[in-house]
């Protein structure tokens, strides 16, 4: 396991429930010195606010060209940004979940060649782009074009079911969901579920120590569950 050292990192999507957790979770890591989010909008009241938040609001997911400084500036980058398939059109949801990290990525790389890259997809990512849904097509073909980049160190996480720790005004829908369902399915598929702290400890333990040994392969739940039983990350 790599040694830990103070590391700033890029967090998108932090007004989401991963990247919200993440944001509240980093803030209270010493190992953490900075938190940058990049946002089109104004960050809500009801993420954590830390002397180590830098919010950028930046209204063009689609052009990094101003973002030389910021990008050299930082370790490692946490891509949360997602939405559903249900609440956008295909178009707009192509735009989301495959053109606006392909560009932030591709301008990293040419800002800076030594950041690590930390891509949220989820469970039922098709790698072959064959998925007759069109979240595990998308997702797939990200996931894909992620790994022919140049990044030295990238990790693809394929979530399946999150349990939400704590309220988050843009995804109360889904708390409504997900909540009743955690405990019979937890009973049934223990190691198929996750808390939200838990993934965002997951998220931070492989940004201050790496993972070695697992190549391209994508972390599933039951994936990260190991790695938060093995290395004792539950909050």
């Amino acid at each position: 396991m790599a040694q830990s050292v103070m590391k700033k990192i890029i967090v998108f999507g932090a007004t989401g429930m991963i990247g919200s957790e993440l944001v509240r979770q980093a803030a209270n890591d010493s190992s953490i010195e900075l938190i940058t989010t990049i946002t089109r909008k104004p960050l809500p009241d009801d993420i954590i606010r830390s002397s180590k938040l830098n919010p950028i609001i930046h209204r063009n997911f689609l052009d990094y060209s101003s973002f030389d400084n910021v990008f050299l500036a930082h370790d490692t980058c946490l891509w949360c940004l997602g939405i559903s398939q249900n609440k956008v059109n295909e178009t707009e949801y192509y735009q989301i979940t495959y053109d606006y990290v392909m560009e932030a990525a591709k301008q990293m790389l040419k800002s800076n060649p030594e950041i690590t890259f930390l891509f949220v997809s989820g469970e039922g990512a098709d790698s072959t782009e064959q998925s007759r849904f069109l979240f595990g097509r998308v997702k797939g073909k990200t996931e894909n074009d992620l790994l022919k980049l140049a990044f030295k160190h990238i990790y693809i996480l394929r979530p399946g079911f999150i349990k939400p720790m704590h309220k988050n005004s843009h995804t109360a829908w889904y708390e409504k969901l997900a909540n009743p369902l955690y405990y019979p399915v937890k009973l049934v598929a223990p190691s198929k579920v996750i808390t939200s702290t838990d993934f965002a400890n997951v998220m931070l333990f492989i940004t201050k120590h790496g993972l070695e040994d697992i190549g391209n392969k994508p972390l599933h739940n039951k994936d990260m569950n190991q790695i938060i039983k093995q290395y004792h990350l539950t909050s």
